[in-house]
């Protein structure tokens, strides 16, 4: 039998000591146990510092001591409101800053290269370029301007995550972005598929603007919205030949769940949807397009539209208690009860789909702070790193390491879902590789690669820097971009013939629309975490290293590890420095904070909220 690696035993044990530590841990930091699946309101005397840390952790991206004192020092009620009910509080955060590398000639975008070229023979010009009446490569700068706008798209769609990521950790509306971020894996659109950094950016700003407002309004926007029209293949949908992936993933997905509907529903929805489209950004209706003749959904009969099954959906009972179901599971843990379910989906019903009344009810429970709550959700990567940036005390992002790059490796990068379904969350967070990468994020934030090359600077395909490269050296373009068959292993012949192509040379285009991207396209700043824990010690007036140890447990986590490991830490720090006083290492106890602030945030009881 082949002997398992140390560091996978090691995980593995972890893994499981992730999955038992919260009942023995949690005692001191939650309500009895009895309070499970209790809807009625916490009382006044029972509301403290960790009633207040579990809402600012979950309502939002956690908070320093100083955030959290202020919620406590509120009644419940009052805090609840705060987060819930937040239009009225300032919130002064800059719009996005475009980079302006959009023109109005993109529009329509083919949908590929062959696409693009066809169209400028048969047409005499693509993309807002016309064909050069002579000369080489008549059709090179339209190949290279459609190569541009991939490459520009995803840039600008990493500066629009930095953007929100900034957002997440700035805001004085917390449960506006976490809701948001709720809503993207919801209504779950790919910029790979996308291709437009404006339509997912369109999207994410009626997350923002609807995220806790009336559920209809959303649904009707995001379904009219040109991020999930594209997503969903609308320009296919017509009449007499309808396509059925928006009709069934609205139900399927967004709205009601498996089993609630039949396959006549979906094609007769599918139906009312015919004509949807969109022109650039904005929603258009194609009458000639859409399907006008009656139709039969979920019972109901009549000329219907997209509206009309929007609306059908929302009378059916199993709509509130689907999307109260999967808030709840977002909020405050993955196990429901059918009874618990009831209730809440009766809160967003009575509420007429209002999704503030139905967090102001989950935020207020007893069942929000019980045992069984509180300490047991698996922090997601993207509130992994914020939550970890807010506790820093850091006000921006940092640039090193890479957001994006950084909380894509952990399984969630903004604007890009794995699928329509968004992520599967819970568990799905957390296997001895991902723990592992977790612990890399740290140490990376803490100890910044010196090595570290922008992402957004340095093109990651293999082919192109080869065609960057002897361009440089002087070849010219068919030289440069010769296919190398001995350091490639061959092209296919259909690229190869294309490369040859008198009229274009696709190699080239996709090296020279690399080069206009990041000509056009604003760099993300590179800044390193502005970190200095032994302040952080000294402004605490901490004296020794059990107090450093026990302090940053509290500041950090929200499930203490256990004793055994808490006397480790302090003597691992007692090593570092060579003494347990404070006042003694004062002039040198940077790095020694930060290895121990390593080791502390790359334990199981970290990923826990």
């Amino acid at each position: 039998m082949r002997r398992r690696p140390k560091w996978f035993v090691a995980v593995f044990v972890a893994l499981i000591v992730l999955a038992a530590v919260p009942m023995a841990a949690l005692a001191q930091r939650s309500g009895p146990a009895a309070w499970r699946n209790d809807l009625t309101p916490v009382a006044a005397s029972d509301w403290n510092y960790d009633f207040a840390a579990q809402l600012l952790e979950r309502a939002g991206f956690g908070g320093t001591p100083e955030e959290i004192d202020a919620l406590a020092r509120l009644t419940p009620a009052e805090a609840v409101r705060r987060l819930v009910y937040f239009q009225n509080i300032e919130n002064n955060l800059p719009p996005f800053d475009d980079s302006g590398a959009h023109d109005p000639g993109l529009e329509p975008f083919p949908e590929s290269r062959p696409a693009v070229t066809k169209m400028a023979k048969e047409k005499g010009e693509a993309l807002g370029i016309k064909v050069k009446p002579g000369g080489d490569r008549p059709i090179q700068p339209i190949v290279d301007k459609f190569f541009y706008w991939l490459r520009a798209s995803v840039l600008e769609t990493q500066r629009v995550a930095y953007w929100w990521a900034n957002r997440m950790l700035q805001t004085r509306h917390p449960l506006e972005e976490k809701m948001a971020l709720f809503w993207h894996g919801h209504f779950a659109v790919n910029e790979a598929k996308i291709r437009d950094y404006r339509k997912s950016l369109g999207q994410l700003q009626l997350f923002q603007k609807y995220g806790t407002g009336n559920f209809r309004d959303l649904l009707v926007a995001v379904a009219q919205g040109p991020a999930m029209l594209s997503f969903l293949d609308a320009g296919v949908n017509v009449k007499g030949a309808p396509n059925e992936n928006f009709a069934r993933e609205i139900m399927e997905l967004f709205t009601m769940g498996v089993g609630n509907y039949s396959e006549r529903d979906v094609r007769e929805a599918a139906r009312a949807f015919t004509g949807w489209n969109y022109v650039d950004l904005q929603f258009v209706v194609h009458k000639e397009q859409h399907d006008d003749g009656p139709k039969t959904f979920l019972g109901s009969t009549g000329n219907l539209d997209g509206v009309d099954v929007i609306d059908i959906i929302l009378k059916q009972p199993v709509t509130a208690r689907f999307i109260a179901g999967k808030i709840y599971r977002f909020f405050v843990r993955q196990e429901l009860t059918p009874e618990l379910q009831e209730k809440l989906g009766a809160v967003l019903r009575t509420n007429g789909y209002k999704i503030a009344p139905l967090l102001e009810t989950i935020f207020l429970s007893r069942d929000f702070y019980s045992p069984s709550s509180v300490g047991t959700q698996i922090k997601s990567p993207v509130q992994l790193a914020v939550s970890t940036y807010k506790k820093l005390g850091l006000t921006e992002v940092p640039g090193v390491p890479d957001f994006n790059v950084a909380t894509g490796a952990l399984g969630q990068r903004l604007f890009s879902p794995p699928t329509v379904a968004g992520w599967s969350e819970g568990r799905s967070w957390m296997t001895p590789g991902l723990l592992l990468e977790r612990g890399n994020f740290i140490r990376d934030m803490l100890f910044p690669d010196i090595n570290f090359i922008p992402p957004d600077r340095a093109n990651p395909s293999a082919d192109i820097r080869i065609v960057a490269d002897k361009i440089r050296a002087g070849l010219d373009i068919s030289t440069a971009t010769m296919p190398d068959r001995g350091s490639e292993g061959g092209l296919a012949e259909a690229n190869m013939l294309a490369d040859r192509d008198e009229d274009f040379n696709t190699r080239y285009g996709s090296f020279r629309g690399w080069q206009m991207a990041i000509e056009r396209v604003k760099p993300i700043p590179r800044h390193t975490a502005n970190i200095v824990l032994a302040r952080m010690v000294v402004d605490a007036g901490l004296k020794n290293t059990s107090e450093v140890v026990d302090y940053l447990i509290r500041r950090f986590m929200r499930v203490p590890p256990a004793d055994e490991k808490r006397k480790e830490l302090i003597s691992f720090l007692n090593a570092k420095l060579g003494t347990s006083d404070v006042a003694v290492a004062k002039t040198y106890m940077e790095d020694s904070l930060r290895l121990l602030l390593h080791l502390l945030l790359s334990e199981p009881e970290y990923q826990l909220s």
